[in-house]
């Protein structure tokens, strides 16, 4: 007989818990200190290390979906912090890019994060911190692997 499934073992389950736990601790501060959702940091931190990028390569990048990732750009934009411009390689998209705004903001933000970061991990060493690394790193790479193992629907 087949082992029974427990939803609090299955690990899938528990790396979605966790993920969305930390998700919603860092969005409300997000929100409350900045008025961003977590979309709309996502795309200014890609962006603020980039030179400009289309919405289409921003959602492979942060691995949300078009729909998602359009809307926050539009936030973006109507607050100032991004600016689109035409892609050069691709007469039919634009290139997002941080305004100076978006610059100031993600200057200010980016600590923060980097903060609450610090705040949610600090019960773990560098050792196990480099752990967690490896092993996400691991899990993202089998993910990939699955895919491309299904067949097309």
């Amino acid at each position: 007989m087949p082992k029974p499934l427990k939803l609090d073992d299955f690990l899938p389950y528990r790396l979605s818990i966790a993920s969305n736990r930390v998700s919603d601790a860092v969005a409300g501060s997000y929100r409350a200190l900045f008025g961003l959702r977590i979309p709309e940091w996502r795309l200014v931190a890609v962006l603020a290390e980039s030179e400009g990028m289309t919405q289409q390569a921003l959602g492979r990048q942060t691995r949300m979906d078009k729909v998602t990732v359009s809307r926050a750009a539009i936030a973006l934009a109507d607050r100032g912090l991004v600016v689109r411009a035409p892609n050069p390689g691709d007469q039919r998209s634009h290139l997002l890019a941080l305004s100076d705004a978006g610059r100031a903001l993600y200057a200010d933000v980016a600590p923060k994060a980097l903060e609450m970061e610090a705040r949610i991990f600090d019960q773990l060493d560098a050792g196990e911190l480099a752990a967690l690394r490896s092993m996400l790193a691991r899990i993202e790479v089998a993910v990939d692997h699955l895919a491309a193992d299904e067949p097309s629907r």
